[in-house]
């Protein structure tokens, strides 16, 4: 940023009339995209708006470009030094003069009927507080590679998938109502902001792409581990506000080298243990009440024994119950009655297997939590699967998953992944299954997604455990 440039220019006096919505950019370092955003704003069919230019310490060229429109009817200027997205925002919120609010990122921008038709929506319901739009997907070159097709969200009664948090057009005065925006939080917004407005307002969405959304390296969508580590903190805190307070326990099965020669529990990875890697995290999670590992293998009981004392619950495993024909639930239900003889009941298990060892405490709470603010029977831990996918009908390959521009929300495919699991115990002991039911799913980091199935997984994991042991970050 030139220092010698002052921090504001502000909007005309407050006495002239004010527009009908207030749209913000917000920039760091996105002076190579910033011009055209600014553009389909300008260029917009609704004219009845302002614009909020926030350079947020931008060491780029950015200043230069934002220049060429200091006292250009519309826009304000504000240079700040590097405060992060939601600070930011709430200087908007705090500026802005319209009834309504939209941000847009420095790197996107949108159709030029967009605040037109998001407005009209607006205000011809007034107990709608939000609305937002499908998109377009572009590459860094701005060629448009899907369209992003959202639900139909007048049928949706799962709302565990927010809207974007960019190019969402929102009443002014229930963002207000809400607090604005969590300035503890430095990115994934949208996430935080979703969670508080749904449980007071009413959301829309309208199934035309109004904003073009840009992939490319240095976009913040781009590092899942710091978006996870985020929403994790997001969920934490909404649960900790939350009426619900679940008692949940985590589960363990394992099966032992006697009932199944190839297990690998107690085989050392990063200095330690292989089921170490879980109980650890287990015990990190703060939803989670205790901790309880049922097997029948004595070597593991002593192991789990010397190492964690008291800090595990062991519950003996029928033989007949760790067979490999058999169903888990056995397993669980005759856990969750033993435990419930000398505790409480819990209300929620999560079921954890030994096989992920990178999954963390915070990866368990999100599932924990989701079960609990979502209302779910059961929540799985997932990651989304993008490669073609085929079924083999007898003459040869069916696509499942067509590689095409068009990409709808409700043909999303995942994969379960992290082995995490949470299931309330009512619906359980109703329907003894973990399988069926109204069923959540949190996406996980590639590293806690990966699972030991092969001695390559296993060299993977080596490395990946060094890593972790030297504090590297990932």
């Amino acid at each position: 940023m030139n220092n010698t440039m002052p921090e504001t220019y502000q909007f005309p006096d407050k006495c002239i009339t004010p527009p009908s919505v207030t749209v913000y950019i917000t920039n760091h370092n996105y002076g190579q995209y910033l011009e055209q955003s600014i553009q389909s704003v300008l260029n917009q069919t609704m004219s009845n708006f302002e614009l909020i230019i926030i350079d947020d310490g931008s060491t780029d060229d950015s200043a230069a470009v934002i220049q060429k429109y200091i006292g250009v009817d519309k826009i304000a200027v504000i240079f700040q030094k590097n405060r992060g997205l939601t600070v930011s925002n709430n200087i908007a919120l705090r500026k802005a003069r319209g009834k309504y609010i939209m941000r847009l990122d420095a790197d996107d921008y949108i159709d030029e009927h967009a605040l037109e038709i998001l407005f009209g929506v607006l205000e011809r319901n007034a107990d709608i507080g939000l609305v937002f739009p499908d998109y377009f997907i572009i590459d860094d070159d701005g060629d448009v590679i899907e369209i992003m097709r959202r639900h139909d969200f007048e049928k949706v009664t799962l709302l565990d998938r927010p809207a974007h948090g960019a190019c969402t057009m929102i009443r002014k005065k229930c963002l207000e109502e809400i607090g604005g925006y969590d300035e503890t939080i430095r990115c994934h917004d949208g996430y935080d902001l979703w969670f508080r407005f749904v449980r007071k307002f009413k959301i829309k969405n309208i199934n035309l792409p109004l904003f073009y959304y840009r992939q490319h390296q240095s976009s913040l969508s781009k590092n899942h581990c710091l978006i996870n580590t985020t929403r994790t903190q997001i969920m934490h805190n909404h649960f900790s506000l939350s009426e619900i307070n679940f008692k949940t326990v985590a589960i363990i099965p394992v099966r032992g080298m006697k009932i199944d020669p190839g297990s690998e529990v107690l085989k050392h990875l990063g200095g330690k243990a292989l089921i170490d890697w879980t109980i650890d995290a287990a015990l990190e999670a703060k939803s989670v009440s205790n901790v309880i590992l049922t097997t029948p293998d004595k070597d593991v009981q002593t192991h789990i024994k010397a190492k964690y004392g008291n800090k595990v619950i062991q519950i003996y495993r029928d033989p007949t119950m760790a067979m490999l024909n058999t169903h888990i639930e056995e397993t669980l239900m005759g856990a969750i009655h033993v435990y419930g003889k000398d505790h409480d009941p819990p209300e929620a298990i999560v079921l954890l297997y030994t096989e992920t060892p990178f999954r963390t405490g915070s990866d368990i709470d999100m599932v924990v939590h989701s079960l609990a603010l979502f209302n779910t029977d059961i929540v799985v831990s997932v990651r989304p699967e993008t490669n073609m996918l085929y079924q083999h009908n007898g003459n040869g390959l069916i696509p499942i998953r067509k590689n095409q521009i068009l990409r709808l929300e409700r043909e999303e495919l995942y994969r379960e992944a992290g082995q995490i699991r949470a299931v309330k115990v009512d619906y359980f002991k109703r329907h003894r299954t973990i399988t069926q039911g109204v069923i959540g799913h949190v996406v996980i980091d590639q590293k806690s997604a990966l699972r030991l199935n092969s001695q390559w997984d296993w060299n993977i994991a080596e490395f990946v455990a060094n890593e972790i042991n030297n504090k590297s970050v990932l």
